[in-house]
């Protein structure tokens, strides 16, 4: 029970996260000005299985505006290009830590 209120929690912020990017990325291919900082960040995956592995790199790149690049051969690190970074990207990478990461490690 405690994992199917996990998955729906899940899916409902990730529907949401998706509509967000979405409307983000169209808004900035619509305007004349670019608000684009790209970069490759780096999100610690230490502890989780292969298959969380996978869910998370999948779900981050399904998500408008990122895409997942490799998994470091210690698979302790997920390389993810954002389009949008803020400063040195350190903060997106935890914000994936802590939502993206934890939530999948409570759903699977």
């Amino acid at each position: 029970m405690k994992r199917l209120i996990a998955a729906i929690s899940f899916f409902s912020f990730y529907l949401l996260d998706v509509l967000r990017s979405n409307v983000r990325v169209a808004a900035d291919v619509l305007t004349p000005k670019h608000y684009m900082e790209p970069g490759v960040i780096a999100v610690n995956i230490q502890g989780m299985t292969d298959r969380q592995v996978m869910f998370m790199a999948n779900f981050i790149t399904m998500t408008p505006g990122t895409l997942g690049i490799a998994i470091s051969d210690n698979r302790e690190t997920l390389y993810i290009h954002a389009m949008y970074l803020t400063g040195n990207g350190d903060s997106v990478a935890e914000e994936l830590e802590n939502t993206y990461g934890k939530r999948i490690r409570d759903v699977f």
